[in-house]
């Protein structure tokens, strides 16, 4: 397997014009996979709430939350 830095040595041999397709090309699987990722997460969370797993919050409690969590980080 190749280390991430003989990862771009290759990849700045290519021609411009194809890395700057590789980019766009990553970029638009990037995009697809997060896209999936929240699916699932989705899927997960109101599999969650079906079960009882979740409770009800009010939306001014859960932006304080999320508030909160982002100051922490």
């Amino acid at each position: 397997m190749m280390t991430f830095e003989q990862t771009l040595d290759t990849v700045m041999q290519l021609p411009q014009e194809q890395r700057k397709i590789l980019i766009n090309i990553v970029i638009r699987r990037d995009n697809e996979f997060r896209r999936h990722e929240i699916a699932k997460e989705a899927r997960e969370a109101i599999a969650e709430f079906h079960a009882g797993n979740l409770k009800p919050q009010s939306a001014k409690d859960l932006i304080s939350k999320l508030r909160q969590e982002q100051v922490e980080t």
